[in-house]
């Protein structure tokens, strides 16, 4: 077993990355993700075959992202919210063409420019597309480092696997703070060659990669293709962690950072007698519905509880299918919700 080294979040998902076999990043600086670019700016050009590269834009650097993709690099991207913004026409191209991509949200305060604080207020542009089309990402959750690590190896391999950009999505704790982490070899050995790739034809029929579709009917079956693919990583790519579930009369639905102190706030709460348990997804996209779904047949209701004002609660409430009453406690704009607040949400919710 490897030793386990002190690493501040967006260094480490950055080696993580580079462990995966990313030897390519194409990024722009935004805060709080400014890390990760400069951890592969110092390791990338060290590495053979490496490449670093700082581009005039996001815009840019998506599209650096797709060309590298489509070559059969594993390749990665990273921003923070608008600049996310910036490159969701650039996802939806390679959500189109069918090109694996991994893509890391270091989720700011918003709208507009926002704040540098903690947020999850981009769960919507994150699940719900981030761009135009009929297009899904897959969206991995990290609540710690460690987990962010193993998260960014694992994007790498569904990503190749699905033939699809794949998202980390956390928030600037995530990002900033530093936990002890050890890098483990996970990489699958069921992944798929990758004959589709564009790398010159040399006396075999050429690739083309492409996601434009003039005729309405090749359109048509091409999105309904996307979408069988969708099915099957929900059939196969649903993560989620469950805590004091077993008797809980309550369930607090959190994911990220706000899953963590969330599960100060059960401690709390059961030490003053509340029955309350924990559903933390993990893939955001695909999302835990049938475990939420089957908790609604215990429990009594639900707190979703969340740093936006009020995103993931339409899944959650979806998942229940009316049920049981499912209550929402978010802050926003760089705010955290604390232990203590939880708690006094819980006894709302139960009296």
């Amino acid at each position: 077993m490897s030793e386990k080294v002190l690493m501040k979040g967006n260094e480490a998902i950055a080696e993580a990355a580079i462990r995966a076999n990313c030897k390519h990043f194409f990024g722009y600086p935004i805060t709080p993700q400014n890390e990760l670019p400069a951890y592969m700016a110092r390791k990338l050009p060290k590495i053979d075959g490496g490449v670093f590269l700082q581009a005039e834009s996001e815009v840019a650097a998506i599209n650096m992202v797709y060309g590298a993709a489509g070559a059969g690099a594993r390749v990665m991207t990273s921003s923070s919210s608008p600049g996310i913004s910036l490159k969701t026409e650039g996802i939806s191209y390679i959500a189109g063409a069918e090109l694996p991509a991994v893509i890391v949200n270091i989720v700011r305060g918003g709208p507009g420019l926002g704040g540098i604080q903690p947020a999850q207020s981009d769960y919507f542009q994150a699940t719900k597309g981030g761009g135009h089309g009929d297009f899904k990402l897959v969206v991995l959750a990290p609540s710690s480092v460690q987990e962010a690590v193993d998260l960014t190896m694992e994007a790498f391999d569904i990503a190749d696997r699905y033939r699809t950009p794949v998202m980390v999505i956390g928030d600037g704790i995530i990002g900033q703070m530093m936990e002890p982490v050890e890098f483990k070899d996970i990489g699958a050995d069921d992944l798929p060659e990758k004959d589709w790739i564009t790398d010159g034809a040399k006396g075999r029929e050429k690739n083309v990669i492409n996601s434009l579709h003039l005729q309405p009917e090749d359109l048509e079956e091409h999105n309904w293709k996307l979408d069988r693919k969708y099915k099957e990583i929900k059939k196969n790519e649903v993560k989620y962690e469950t805590e004091n579930m077993e008797d809980a009369e309550i369930a607090i639905v959190a994911y990220g950072t706000t899953a963590r102190i969330a599960k100060t706030a059960i401690k709390e709460a059961r030490a003053e007698g509340i029955k309350v348990g924990l559903i933390r997804p993990i893939t955001l996209f695909p999302f835990p519905e049938e475990v939420i779904n089957q908790a609604a047949d215990q429990v009594d209701s639900f707190l979703t509880v969340e740093m936006s004002t009020g995103q993931m609660v339409e899944d959650v409430r979806l998942a229940v299918n009316g049920k049981k009453p499912v209550e929402f406690y978010g802050r926003t704009g760089g705010m955290i919700p604390s232990p203590a607040e939880i708690v006094e949400q819980l006894k709302e919710v139960r009296g």
